[in-house]
């Protein structure tokens, strides 16, 4: 079992606390303003969602647009889970049950094994027990789902520079055609990470202009997040070289646009941590982005 180890450190440790913390990004001023809502009759389940991954204090507002969506729509088969590996640069699939202090998530372990056996994402446990990007999603997909958690599936995959992403791609889309499951897929991402501290600083006049470099951001991030919409892995990992835009997800997010087919894709939220604490000095972009 994959145990929490980011519990009392990007999220309340205690299952009350958390609770109240997902409630209020929720209902939050840059939250969507409500909890979820029973699915509609004839919904269908979602294509996937691109959701943000740091303390809740900062991010959750946002990714909780993303949990409200996905909770309106149909249950899943299976949530496959996408993420960035932060601490090394191996990639891989996770078979464990994972452990928030909302209870257990489980693995679809026939349909992960399907998917190791191609050959191309590899099991590999290791470099899921400390990595927070997937663990911090799954308290929200309980919370919005909390009256069919038990129900929830998923596969939590890791990705890094050694990945083949053509081939995970299509690996991922013939199991998915194989086992006729409805897949939903979750990327964990933030979006541009700004300031001294992060080492990235493409606005070098503006940095005495909280204005500016708010106006800068969302203008580096928008251009990202059009050629996501769009739907054009190409553009969009042409746009990460040129600029050096620091998306920690890029890597998922490329996988996800090299995977998926979809009608419309929507922003749904975005804003960055300066517009939280009013310290753009050092700023992380969140977005909410749907896929239908």
């Amino acid at each position: 079992m994959r145990k929490a180890a980011y519990a009392g450190l990007f999220y309340p440790k205690s299952e009350h606390a958390l609770r109240r913390m997902l409630e209020e990004c929720f209902t939050g001023k840059l939250g969507p303003g409500a909890l979820p809502e029973k699915p509609k009759q004839g919904a269908q389940p979602l294509t996937g969602v691109i959701s943000p991954h740091a303390g809740y204090v900062y991010s959750g507002m946002a990714a909780a647009w993303n949990y409200k969506t996905l909770a309106e729509a149909q249950l899943p088969d299976l949530f496959i889970l996408l993420g960035p590996n932060h601490h090394n640069q191996e990639s891989g699939l996770s078979l464990e049950t994972f452990e928030t202090p909302l209870g257990l998530v489980r693995p679809d372990q026939d349909f992960g094994r399907a998917v190791a056996k191609r050959g191309t994402i590899r099991i590999n446990e290791g470099i899921h027990l400390h990595e927070h990007s997937l663990e911090v999603q799954l308290p929200f997909l309980q919370f919005a789902f909390w009256n069919r958690a038990e129900k929830i599936k998923i596969l939590p995959i890791l990705i890094s520079q050694d990945l083949e992403l053509d081939k995970a791609a299509k690996d991922l889309k013939a199991v998915i055609s194989e086992t006729k499951k409805k897949v939903t897929f979750i990327v964990s991402s933030d979006f541009t990470h700004y300031g001294p501290s992060y080492g990235y600083l493409p606005f070098t006049n503006n940095t005495n202009n909280s204005d500016d470099v708010k106006q800068s951001l969302s203008k580096l991030d928008g251009e990202a997040i059009k050629l996501i919409k769009a739907g054009n892995a190409k553009g969009f990992e042409a746009y990460v070289h040129e600029t050096g835009a620091s998306i920690c997800g890029y890597l998922p997010i490329l996988l996800l646009l090299k995977t998926i087919t979809f009608k419309k894709a929507s922003l749904e939220q975005y804003y960055t941590s300066g517009d939280i604490t009013g310290d753009y000095t050092n700023s992380v972009s969140y977005a909410s982005l749907v896929f239908r």
